[in-house]
């Protein structure tokens, strides 16, 4: 017998294999988990993405048709000056924009640091009390910022290590609308989320294998030199992840930063000020003035409104589109879902 009978044999017996009642409920059950699948993938997009996409319309339309019934996807004439004014209003030479990523990227730099740190000791060294610092940590993240508001607030203002300041200068430090009291915050533990991200190195370090520190240590390395040499860039994936996040959340905080520092030059901060309900009429009053546009009124404060916000965004769309894969390989073994 040749292997093309043989073949036709196969395809003969799977073709009078009869239909059963369980087969066909297999098929029915694959069928339906496909379609439901795929209608909430569909789903879960459009809602996501659909703010977006009403967005662009709005901010390429010409001023004076917005607000017209007939314009809804498509604009009759397309127009940049509602990011003209966004940039005119908010952005001005692009020193906020670089400022605030500066400052989130250097939060998050300092949140890296003393997170691993953390993390490192607290999943690695045994010591007393360890269980009960850890318990404070996850307490920390699951208290609200708010409970702690009145208390940080009257520390920064009267801000004093041990009374040596008031010895030596007479009174203590108001550190209240100052930089330094932002980074004094992630210094201490107390910034955007931090408290999480001592949690996610911690998860991270106890599952490192104990052999390579073993190793170090035979080597002739201490402490120190075992983290900063073997055990830290081993975390690699946990430093993304929470530089990642500590970056879009630093950068888009008007919490911390409007309690500590509100007259920084914090794009979150401006955004909102800027675009204060108070501040309709002399938005609007300035686009009628700046581009000839008469016919301009609310609709133009919101498209004004959302170009700026899209442009606020745009390192953040940046990020996301650079590190998208990394970012959730990395969540795996961050030790989240752990």
């Amino acid at each position: 017998m040749t292997p093309t009978d043989v073949n036709a044999d196969v395809k003969t017996v799977k073709a009078n294999k009869p239909i059963t009642v369980y087969g066909i409920k297999q098929k029915l059950k694959k069928i339906i988990f496909w379609y439901a699948f795929i209608s909430l993938v569909i789903g879960l997009g459009f809602a996501i993405l659909y703010p977006l996409l009403k967005l662009i319309p709005t901010v390429f339309n010409n001023m004076e048709d917005l607000g017209n019934p007939d314009v809804i996807w498509v604009p009759i004439e397309f127009s940049t000056v509602s990011f003209q004014a966004a940039i005119r209003l908010v952005f001005g030479n692009g020193m906020p924009i670089i400022q605030s990523i500066l400052y989130a990227a250097l939060v998050a730099a300092i949140q890296i640091f003393v997170c691993a740190l953390a993390g490192y000791a607290l999943g690695r060294v045994e010591f007393w009390g360890r269980s009960i610092i850890l318990f404070l940590v996850i307490l920390t993240f699951v208290v609200p910022p708010q409970s702690l508001l009145i208390s940080q607030y009257l520390n920064f203002k009267d801000f004093d290590i041990f009374g040596i300041f008031t010895m030596l200068t007479g009174d203590s430090l108001d550190l209240i609308n100052k930089p330094i009291t932002l980074f004094l915050l992630a210094i201490f533990g107390f910034g955007v989320k931090q408290s999480m991200f001592v949690f996610m190195f911690t998860q991270f370090f106890k599952g490192l294998p104990k052999e390579l520190e073993e190793a170090s240590l035979i080597d002739g390395s201490g402490f120190y030199r075992t983290y900063f040499n073997i055990c830290l860039p081993n975390a690699i994936p946990s430093i993304m992840t929470v530089g990642i996040l500590s970056f879009v959340w630093n950068y888009g905080d008007t919490y911390y930063t409007g309690f500590f520092h509100p007259d920084g030059p914090y794009l979150s901060i401006k955004l909102a000020q800027t675009f204060a309900s108070s501040n309709v009429d002399n938005i609007i009053y300035a686009i009628q003035t700046w581009y000839s546009l008469p016919g301009a009124n609310v609709f133009a404060f919101d498209a004004v409104k959302q170009a700026a916000a899209f442009i606020y965004l745009l390192p953040l769309l940046i990020i996301y589109f650079a590190v998208q894969k990394k970012i959730v390989q990395n969540f795996e073994q961050s030790g989240i879902v752990g």
